[in-house]
């Protein structure tokens, strides 16, 4: 059991190395970087020449409305997508972050885009 999830974290570190690589936010087209856990979700745009958040959101705001955990992840991106639009971002590079673009991410990703960001 120890093995076999130290094997499942060694791989997660791995895709997540190759991916980071490939993927740099730039100030033209910012990184939208998702983080998931079991309970909650988290996103973030960020802009990594600056080091700088420019709009974030997360399933553990006061005012999400309840639903299911894929429910909850739309409107999260939706409000990214929202708070990015303000700070004067319309692009992103979407970073999964070595999630399977499935399920919560993929639906965080819909939800992004139907707040007007573009992929």
């Amino acid at each position: 059991m120890i093995n076999e999830l130290k094997r499942k974290k060694e791989r997660r570190a791995r895709v997540k190395r190759g991916l980071k690589k490939k993927i740099r936010g730039t100030p033209e087209r910012p990184r939208l970087c998702v983080y998931r856990s079991n309970k909650h979700i988290y996103a973030q745009v960020i802009d990594d020449t600056r080091g700088h958040t420019l709009a974030a959101a997360s399933s553990l705001e006061k005012d999400i409305p309840a639903g299911t955990k894929m429910e909850i992840s739309r409107e999260v991106g939706r409000r990214v997508a929202q708070r990015a639009l303000a700070a004067n971002v319309t692009k992103v590079v979407f970073d999964r972050n070595a999630y399977k673009y499935h399920g919560r991410v993929k639906a965080l990703a819909e939800g992004a885009r139907e707040g007007g960001l573009q992929f």
